[in-house]
């Protein structure tokens, strides 16, 4: 009788175990409900401002006046180590030069332009110990670019590290002229000031969870960079995010990102001090200098984005690889070819992906300890979709006008299991913070669309591809610009790359579609990169001591739908990136096959043109791209 009871007993965990693993329940259960979830927030806002702790100076004051938490390590930089204390009391003369010689008000907007430093961490929270708003600037900007930012900041400063002033200098007096005078920082500089007296409380009271904190752009790849307006409250929901990857006081986090950009100001540095770790800062990255301060600083978790962690991959293996104390990394934007070679050879046990934007309303995680959910961003089961499914869909998108296809009911089209369609998210304006852009309402207007599954209802639109598979995991697919389409179906290019630099040659890719004399849609292109010691050169490639074009060839025609299959090949020696490690793909999207395009490009960048090939019909290897056969193009000799 009773090994009867225990073999039940036994299968019945058994039985809760799979049920579990295959529904999820468990994880349904811990992500809870987002109405839920928007409602604590909300009230997480109206405790603080009940407070009057709106200031993610506050949360820092609070620490560094506490006798414990005084003394505990907020800041590690290039040897260099700051306790919560000794960078507060750092901060107090800088508030005071702000206010008593540049006469910064309460409320002002002013500009912050230079790289990860004490010095820029310092100017940031001092301007909010004195009620000022801050303009972050992407301190890689020059001329007209950086002159925009500005200018629609209204910032009547610009505070410049003077490690920029040669991208500055050329544009000041047109700053100037509309406004702005420019102040050059450096360490030296702002340590000189020695007006200790407290900051006024006055400058802090009264702040509202509405009230503008700062500007953080967008990267400008599809236009003029817009201003995205993150207010008070937004920065005391912050107060969460370290809490999801358990930062406490002792843990240290490391970050290479700029903090110009949402990632590493708000992920990394606004975390720590709401959670009271450490945060281990980078001047910039490097795969040379990655490991080695990681290693030095013993942080247990490390921030990436984008193409971050292929870098580390490609560097030569090196004994230490897996010789350090990180315990997690915490990102987006790593890819499924390279996910589980990335844990595996540098020791990671939890990878911890997750889906946002600056200036979205979303958010999506997943902590990835398997293969299983390997390029996952999210697990849903059939609890969380009876929660949370009525305000979050999936819907087929025209990839020629990036509209939303609508059926004969007038409604949009969701779409099934595995079938990748733009993510949307139901809101309601009147008590979801939706997008603002500064001094452009209009764009964040256009993030919003009505009337998609019934009359009156407002969605959001993320501009993201997204699929959900059979078994709940949910998969970021594509930027809707960077789908095109092809012989009549889509191509992701995101999918392509994964393929593409799967091929053991291959080191990076950056898949876009071009245009195509003669031909409907956009023909598939991959610009890559060999991995080191793989020739690129021409005679080398074309006697068959370089890149193996026929391996490439074949192996996309194993992988891929024939249409999916890169039509056009392009060599390069390294590919750009924006700031914060995201593939650019504007230049090689408007230069295309256009050879003459290709060389101009290069020549005005002192370089040598890249090697161009391409897979004509009926071929099973990738060929030289040549004016002949452009011309074969366009006078409709040769059909794709």
């Amino acid at each position: 009788m009773a090994f009867n009871i225990a073999a039940a007993a036994a299968g019945s965990v058994a039985t809760a175990a799979y049920m579990n693993a295959r529904f999820h329940i468990m994880n349904d259960l811990a992500q809870g409900s987002n109405k839920l979830r928007q409602y604590m927030m909300l009230w997480l806002i109206a405790q603080e401002a009940k407070k009057g702790k709106m200031l993610l100076y506050h949360t820092f004051e609070d620490r560094a006046k506490d006798a414990v938490m005084g003394d505990v390590t907020f800041l590690m930089f290039e040897g260099r180590e700051w306790t919560y204390r000794q960078f507060y009391q750092a901060l107090q003369p800088i508030g005071n030069w702000l206010i008593k010689d540049l006469g910064i008000e309460r409320g002002e907007m002013v500009a912050l332009n230079g790289g990860n430093s004490p010095e820029y961490i310092m100017l940031w929270i001092a301007l909010e110990a004195i009620g000022a708003t801050v303009a972050f600037i992407n301190h890689n900007l020059t001329s007209e670019s950086l002159i925009h930012c500005v200018k629609l900041s209204g910032a009547r400063y610009m505070l410049a590290d003077s490690d920029v002033r040669h991208l500055v200098s050329p544009d000041e007096e047109e700053l100037a002229s509309a406004g702005t005078k420019t102040v050059y920082y450096d360490p030296s500089f702002l340590s000189a000031f020695t007006n200790t007296e407290p900051l006024p409380a006055s400058r802090r009271e009264n702040i509202q969870p509405t009230d503008l904190a700062s500007l953080i752009y967008t990267s400008g790849t599809t236009g003029r960079p817009k201003g995205t307006v993150l207010t008070r409250g937004r920065y005391v929901l912050l107060k969460q995010a370290g809490g999801r990857i358990g930062l406490k006081p002792g843990t240290r986090f490391y970050t290479c990102l700029p903090l110009y950009h949402a990632s590493a100001q708000c992920l990394a540095c606004a975390s720590c001090i709401h959670s009271g770790a450490t945060l281990v800062l980078s001047r910039k990255f490097s795969h040379q200098t990655f490991w080695p301060e990681v290693r030095a600083s013993k942080a247990s978790v490390i921030q990436y984005v984008g193409e971050l962690c292929r870098y580390l991959l490609n560097a030569p293996p090196h004994p230490l690889d897996a010789a350090h104390d990180v315990r997690i990394a915490w990102g987006n934007g790593l890819r499924p070819d390279i996910w589980e070679a990335f844990r595996e050879r540098f020791g990671i046990d939890t990878i911890y992906e997750f889906y946002a934007s600056t200036d979205g309303v979303g958010f999506t995680n997943v902590a990835s300890r398997n293969d299983y959910t390997r390029g996952a961003i999210a697990l849903r089961g059939p609890l969380w979709h009876w929660i949370n499914g009525a305000d979050d869909a999936r819907v087929r998108i025209d990839p020629d006008t990036q509209d939303i296809v609508r059926g004969p009911d007038g409604f949009a089209i969701r779409c099934e299991t595995d079938e990748p369609g733009e993510t949307i998210y139901r809101v309601d304006p009147q008590k979801t913070a939706t997008p603002v852009y500064h001094g452009n309402p209009q764009a964040g207007q256009k993030r919003l669309v009505k009337d998609v599954f019934k009359k009156g209802d407002v969605w959001f639109r993320t501009g993201d591809a997204m699929r959900l598979d059979a078994e709940g995991r949910l998969f970021f697919v594509d930027r809707l610009g960077d789908t095109f389409r092809w012989h009549s179906e889509n191509v992701s290019t995101t999918e392509v790359g994964d393929v593409v630099g799967a091929f053991p040659q291959v080191a990076e890719a950056n898949v876009y579609g071009v245009l195509v004399p003669n031909a409907d849609g956009r023909a598939g292109c991959a610009a890559v990169v060999a991995t080191e010691g793989t020739s690129i050169q021409a005679e080398d490639v074309a006697s068959g001591r370089g890149l193996d074009l026929k391996g490439l060839a074949e192996h996309c025609l194993a992988n891929l739908p024939r249409y999916a299959v890169p039509v056009f090949l392009r060599v390069v020696k390294q590919l750009e990136y924006t700031a914060t490690m995201k593939l650019q793909k504007g230049p090689l999207r408007s230069e295309g096959i256009d050879l003459e395009a290709i060389e101009k490009a290069a020549k005005e960048k002192g370089k040598e043109p890249d090697a161009i090939y391409w897979l004509p019909p009926g071929k099973k290897t990738y060929i030289p791209f040549t004016t002949k056969d452009l011309q074969e193009l366009k006078g409709g000799r040769v059909q794709l």
